[in-house]
């Protein structure tokens, strides 16, 4: 589990192929920047723009992580060299900051407008159809691994556009700085809103 409380901002450096088919994954080398690595343990579990990836080594500078092809069908931002928002695994003796996240990407959503608002920045997502009955004002969204709060949602024909407010400390420690009109980005949904989903499916039955 995870806060979507970024730790640090990482660099995946290297990205080299885990074979030579289509479907082949591939192994990445993370320089994990601030983020403290002296109780990282292979095996351990590392948020990388949202999505749980597993230590498979430890370098001089970081970590090496293996992602499967069917990951990175579903995520963006893992398949080539660049920033990444990097967070460790929650441990029950910290403070749960954000909200409770699981580190599996949801849905791709579209970057639909970023730009200054005063001394913030207001971003606006497309959420794909399957995914706009989780979202809700002031309702929690992860995106590219940071929790954030849903300010509106407009429900379109092919899903929904939600905006945020990005305080300029969001800014300033995460990638979301980056974002470009027409990218994509890593979402999750709130997992509260996932389990009240399955028991009214249920118990409507």
């Amino acid at each position: 589990m995870f806060t979507g409380i970024v730790a640090a901002v990482g660099n995946i450096t290297s990205v080299q192929p885990l074979g030579n088919s289509a479907d082949a994954g591939v192994r990445l080398d993370i320089d994990a920047g601030a983020l403290a690595m002296d109780d990282v343990a292979l095996g351990d579990s590392i948020a990388l723009n949202g999505a749980c990836m597993t230590v498979v080594e430890k370098t001089a500078r970081g970590f090496t992580v293996d992602v499967s092809r069917e990951s990175l069908n579903l995520t963006a931002g893992l398949d080539a060299p660049g920033e990444v928002n990097l967070e460790k695994a929650l441990t029950l003796a910290e403070r749960l900051g954000g909200h409770l996240v699981s580190g599996h990407v949801d849905g791709l959503g579209v970057v639909n407008k970023f730009e200054p608002v005063g001394e913030s920045w207001e971003l606006i997502v497309e959420a794909p159809k399957s995914l706009a009955k989780y979202l809700a004002y002031k309702g929690s969204i992860v995106v590219n691994g940071v929790s954030l709060t849903v300010n509106r949602v407009e429900d379109v024909a092919n899903g929904c556009r939600f905006s945020i407010n990005l305080i300029p400390h969001t800014i300033q420690v995460t990638t979301l700085k980056h974002l470009k009109v027409g990218g994509k980005v890593n979402l999750e949904i709130d997992l509260i809103a996932r389990y009240v989903e399955r028991m009214l499916s249920t118990t409507n039955k």
